[in-house]
């Protein structure tokens, strides 16, 4: 292919040409079985930590992978609202796609990337509404606006403007005032961890995987080739 087609009429350069030869060297730092934690959520703890403590950008945003009645996946980004030895916690719309997929098929996949650490964990497991009074703490402690958009938007149905979440919004603000309850298809889910991989960047593509998984009452941590 001649240079001149990869230009278009502004004169630039598709970024086509450039993707092949985008390389970086992953060199920061390393994981293996004498320093990593015999339990997954403290080397979790551990790495979040870190990545807060670096101010890296949303350390908190995790991607969410669920899969429909019509077996194709699909991914979105939510944000981590707590953890424990019960596993990870969000919050959302239930009757969304990611709601309706995950009450067809209960399994669902989590990934924290943290590029700046050149580090990523994925999560692997089922996952179970919370309970209603803990949908309804965290609810209660939500910025005024979050609580009146969670009524004000029908996520993931096609709607014919913006001007329908304004006034969906302004409708629940009359109606509700200044204390929205939470709605009755808004609350938390958890992932219950059935495997967990943390992965580090090394050089010449060499990284270190390490994999935890559930077997009986223990977690059996095992290296995985790059």
């Amino acid at each position: 292919m001649r240079a001149d087609s990869l230009r278009n009429n502004a004169g630039m350069t598709s970024p086509n040409a450039d993707l092949a030869s985008l390389r970086k060297s992953y060199e920061r730092a390393e994981l293996d079985e004498t320093h990593s934690a015999g339990e997954p959520l403290m080397q979790f703890e551990r790495w979040l930590a870190e990545a807060i403590d670096s101010k890296v950008p949303e350390p908190n945003a995790m991607t969410l992978a669920t899969v429909g009645g019509d077996l194709r996946p699909s991914t979105r980004i939510v944000l981590i609202k707590g953890y424990d030895a019960r596993g990870i916690v969000w919050y959302t719309n239930y009757q969304s796609r990611k709601g309706q997929e995950i009450a067809g098929n209960p399994y669902a996949a989590l990934q924290f990337h943290w590029v700046e650490l050149e580090r990523v964990v994925r999560i692997e497991g089922t996952v179970e509404k919370i309970s209603a009074e803990e949908s309804d703490a965290y609810f209660a402690s939500r910025p005024l606006d979050s609580r009146i958009g969670a009524w004000a938007s029908p996520q993931s149905e096609v709607i014919s403007g913006r001007d329908v979440l304004v006034k969906n919004a302004a409708l629940a603000a009359a109606k509700h005032l200044l204390s929205p309850p939470r709605p009755p298809h808004w609350g938390g889910y958890r992932l219950v961890p059935e495997q967990w991989e943390f992965w580090q960047g090394r050089r010449s593509r060499l990284h270190d995987r390490l994999r935890y998984r559930r077997q009986s009452d223990a977690w059996v941590r095992e290296r995985l080739a790059p």
